[in-house]
């Protein structure tokens, strides 16, 4: 019994770690940089480079989930603003503040498209 306890504590820790992701704001974005006093924030926009960035370790690289829930058809259950606020303010074991702003809305709106 307490084996399995501490696995499931374990375990508990090792998907918020692996979610609760940490800033990385000067990670870098694949040589593209800056130029011309441009902001490239994940090429400016790009939700399927910020959502691999920043999702992708719990929902995995192709929306079918893993420690988070799948996000294939998640378009059909839930509207843009809903996505966005989850994104912004976190739901269940998913941390508040992956990702903010343009970029969180940039996401919410390709998610939204997922039907």
């Amino acid at each position: 019994m307490k084996k399995k306890l501490l696995a499931l504590l374990l375990g508990s820790a090792l998907v918020l770690a692996a979610c609760g992701g940490g800033d990385d704001a000067s990670e870098d974005t694949g040589g593209t940089g800056t130029s011309g006093g441009e902001t490239t924030t994940a090429d400016a926009g790009n939700a399927e480079k910020l959502y691999n960035q920043k999702c992708s370790q719990c929902h995995a690289q192709d929306l079918s989930g893993g420690a988070g829930p799948g996000l294939q058809t998640v378009g059909s259950k839930l509207s843009q603003e809903e996505i966005e606020n989850i994104i912004i303010n976190g739901q269940g074991a998913m941390p508040k503040g992956q990702l903010t702003g343009e970029d969180a809305s940039t996401v919410a709106e390709w998610l939204a498209a997922k039907k």
